[in-house]
């Protein structure tokens, strides 16, 4: 098994942990989901819901996303989650804890240039796994589709 180092020191990821977590989630809520397709939110979330994902975009506005609907923050959704995919500002993290820690999903999986350590830090004394500097999209790409995996439904 290989250690892949992460971007921020004093955390490894390495492919054996990230794999369990691609195969065995069903349902990713995208905080800060947009719905212009040349965000790399939107595009992400496409990604990851045209490979077998459901896709429940999180913004403050209303309607669809990728024919979803739009719930303006993770506390709104009806079902389960069990992943938050992050693409907010990290000074922002901190007004979304509490609704994640009260979500509960299995992982908050913060993309690149979304890491706030002291709510990572906070979630992850919760039980909460986080995931850092690393794109969910790239992951699956780099890992599922060599073994042409799909999620477990």
């Amino acid at each position: 098994m290989s250690n892949e180092i992460c971007d921020v020191p004093g955390h490894e990821t390495c492919p054996a942990e990230i794999v369990p977590i691609l195969i065995d989630s069903q349902t990713i809520a995208v905080l800060g989901c947009s719905s212009k397709p040349d965000r790399d939110s939107f595009q992400i979330a496409e990604y990851l819901q045209n490979n077998g994902y459901r896709i429940i975009p999180v913004n403050p506005t209303s309607g669809t996303i990728l024919g979803e609907t739009i719930y303006p923050n993770l506390k709104a959704i009806p079902e389960n989650v069990d992943v938050v995919d992050v693409f907010r500002h990290p000074d922002s993290l901190p007004d979304h804890l509490e609704e994640i820690i009260e979500v509960k999903p299995k992982v908050v999986w913060l993309q690149p240039g979304t890491v706030n350590e002291e709510v990572a830090r906070r979630l992850e004394e919760t039980g909460i796994r986080v995931i850092r500097n690393r794109c969910l999209r790239t992951e699956y790409m780099v890992h599922l589709s060599k073994l042409n995996q799909t999620p477990r439904a």
